[in-house]
């Protein structure tokens, strides 16, 4: 813009003296007006040269900055992106940081730069991606029980390096909440900002509108005292503020009103206290079971007992003596009692697990679920993975894997489900569900023509160094994954009626890549193999 005003001054200029330079040294008055003309015309060269120098010295360092970055997070990718801060930096720097570098450039337009950024931008994570991530910190905020300034500090369980949230990190991730209507996370986020703010930390976003945005979200989770001090703290640094002169007006009468009709005196607010996690109580939601699914997901309330636990086994299992489980059985410890669940330890080798992964990653797609209302497939925010499915023909490597499974089940495979492979990204997880159809979906599975889900094998496929169990609300039981291991479990009774006690969820990632296989077994094919009982629950 500085170099387009100084062409167009140069022009004028010009223009000038072609118009006097016939006269100019007539008057020394017209010459002394062409001084401050071309004293202006230097100035304006200077803002154009310290622009141009200023937009290169913002350029380096990005640059700079970006390859230090690039150069961590390329050294292993998984291990980097293991760390949910960082997964979620990276989508909010390319979908936001990344094109204000490209304004940056755009002003002096390199078309190098401006082609690659063309040709790598429709591979770049858009709004939605960005907000995706921020959410799903929030999620790992609830369920783990974190606060803000953990996250910010990069402070997680098995965690040895830190990823750090700046000030304007912890607004977008306030703003973010904020246009959602989550005032609760909102505020957490929002305070974090200011709090990182008063402690003189560099940020770009103003206190003004951290201020703004935190006291209406205070307002809206009900604590007018609040957000009458932190309104005056905005009034205070910005008087001609548009809103909060008005919105401190309304505060104060609002809670004039309140303690009137309490028969209170009116009292000034008290000073402002540090808005913790627990300040507010978290809003209730959809799913009936939340404190109980959160809490085994962090490891409370799980019921094993010792006397539970002494009724648990381990031992070798050759599938009834099949022949290829003979002479190398495969180890099996019971996980459950009741429901019987149980891990199978080296059920898939490495070079197994590469292979799949392998196969699987140019097929991920967004994991969907199926709408009970509609009956139609649709993606879902409790179900956050992408998954791809195999088929045995693919790959020697996926036929010898189903093949195992039926060896170790003494089910067949033949009616089964393709094997489902799914990754988990930052915050992952699939909220309590069913494997099974219940009464309310009959046709669920109808189109394949094999029944209902009878039982469960679900591989693990990699560790995860903190979250990512998976848990049953209805008994209390925590599974954690273990690369290589795999659990299985029926999710019918014998009689063919659903065994509501699987209910079970994947836990939200907290630190670490999760993969998983599984497969679903159905029904059909099975009525010799695990032949009917005579009772409603056998």
């Amino acid at each position: 813009m500085r170099k387009h005003l100084f062409l167009l001054a140069l022009a004028l200029v010009c223009c000038c003296f072609w118009s006097v330079q016939a006269e100019v040294y007539t008057s020394i008055g017209q010459m002394t007006d062409l001084i401050y003309t071309e004293k202006e015309l230097v100035q304006s060269l200077k803002e154009y040269i310290q622009a141009e120098e200023s937009k290169l010295a913002a350029v380096k360092s990005w640059a700079n900055k970006l390859d230090v970055l690039t150069r961590a997070s390329t050294s292993d990718p998984e291990v980097y992106l293991a760390h949910p801060v960082n997964a979620y930096k990276l989508m909010k720097r390319l979908n936001t940081e990344w094109s204000e570098l490209e304004s940056l450039v755009l002003q002096d337009p390199s078309d190098g730069f401006i082609s690659n950024m063309t040709v790598h931008r429709q591979y770049f994570p858009d709004e939605e991606d960005e907000k995706g991530a921020a959410k799903a910190l929030m999620r790992l905020q609830d369920t783990y029980k974190l606060d803000s300034e953990s996250f910010s500090k990069g402070k997680l369980p098995g965690m040895h390096h830190n990823a750090i949230l700046t000030v304007d990190d912890c607004y977008d991730m306030g703003k973010t909440a904020y246009n959602e209507a989550d005032y609760y996370h909102a505020v957490l986020w929002m305070q974090q900002a200011l709090r990182q703010m008063d402690a003189g930390e560099e940020h770009v976003v103003s206190k003004a509108d951290v201020l703004d945005y935190l006291s209406y979200s205070v307002y809206q989770m009900g604590d007018l005292p609040r957000a009458i001090e932190l309104t005056r703290r905005l009034v205070a640094i910005d008087s001609s503020h548009q809103r909060a002169g008005g919105n401190l007006r309304y505060f104060e009468k609002l809670l004039s009103k309140q303690l009137k009709e309490l028969n209170q005196e009116v009292q000034e607010p008290a000073t402002e206290e540090p808005i913790q996690l627990g300040t507010y109580k978290r809003p209730k939601d959809y799913l009936p079971e939340r404190e109980i699914y959160e809490g085994l997901c962090r490891g409370e309330g799980v019921k094993m007992t010792s006397e539970r636990r002494s009724r648990l086994y381990c031992r070798y299992h050759d599938g009834n003596r099949n022949p290829r489980l003979l002479l190398q059985p495969m180890k099996e410890e019971d996980e459950w009692d009741s429901p019987h669940i149980v891990r199978y330890l080296n059920a898939l080798s490495d070079s197994e697990i590469e292979k799949i992964k392998e196969l699987a990653k140019p097929r991920l797609a967004r994991a969907t679920v199926r709408d009970p209302k509609t009956g139609v497939l649709t993606t879902a925010n409790y179900r956050v993975s992408k998954s791809a499915w195999l088929e045995g023909e693919e790959d020697p490597v996926i036929e010898r894997v189903n093949q195992r499974i039926e060896d170790i089940t003494g089910l067949t495979t033949q009616t089964a489900e393709l094997l489902q492979i799914a990754n988990y990204g930052v915050g992952g997880q699939y909220e309590p569900h069913f494997d099974f159809s219940r009464k309310d979906e009959p046709d669920a599975f109808k189109t394949l023509g094999t029944g209902n889900r009878v039982a469960t094998f679900l591989n693990y496929m990699s560790d995860v160094e903190a979250g990512g169990a998976t848990v049953f609300p209805d008994f209390g039981a925590a599974i954690y994954p273990k690369k290589g291991t795999a659990v299985f479990w029926y999710n019918l009774f014998r009689s063919g009626e659903g065994d509501y006690r699987t209910r079970h969820a994947a836990c939200p990632v907290l630190v670490g890549c999760k993969w998983v296989s599984n497969k679903w077994i159905h029904e059909r094919g099975q009525e010799f193999r695990r032949p009917c009982g005579l009772t409603e629950v056998d």
